[in-house]
């Protein structure tokens, strides 16, 4: 019986479900703060260096895509410019003149020069002379 009497005390002890009380490892805790006084500004260090390479890749795109753009600009410029000096040309303004609006040309007694000048008194002059 004594050995059943072990073999029951072995296998059937008293389980007490009492809360474990831990103390704190001041030690660890020291080794954890360090550690963390360490790992915190790489990892910030780490984080700001990212930004600030996708931040430049970012700006070197909007840089390209404004260059493309002042391209595109430059281009329709000079298409304008070319297509305003095509339409200010004496050539084609007496052409539409003489098709389009029916005008002659004057004969050389019939034309009046008029100078343009800044001030009241050469108009005046110029007004006199032609009368």
């Amino acid at each position: 019986m004594k050995q059943e009497d072990f073999l029951k005390d072995l296998y059937m002890q008293e389980i007490r479900n009492n809360p474990i009380h831990r103390e704190v490892d001041t030690e660890r805790q020291r080794e954890l703060q360090r550690l963390l006084l360490v790992v915190v500004p790489l990892v910030l260090l780490l984080l700001v260096t990212g930004w600030q390479h996708f931040e430049l890749l970012r700006h070197g795109y909007d840089v390209e895509r404004l260059r493309q753009e002042q391209t595109r600009e430059v281009e329709t410029n000079r298409h304008l410019r070319l297509e305003i000096e095509t339409l200010r040309a004496p050539s084609r303004i007496e052409r539409i003149a003489k098709e389009q609006l029916h005008l002659v040309a004057p004969a050389p007694d019939e034309a009046i020069v008029i100078e343009r000048r800044g001030d009241r008194a050469a108009a005046e002059v110029a007004h006199a002379q032609a009368n």
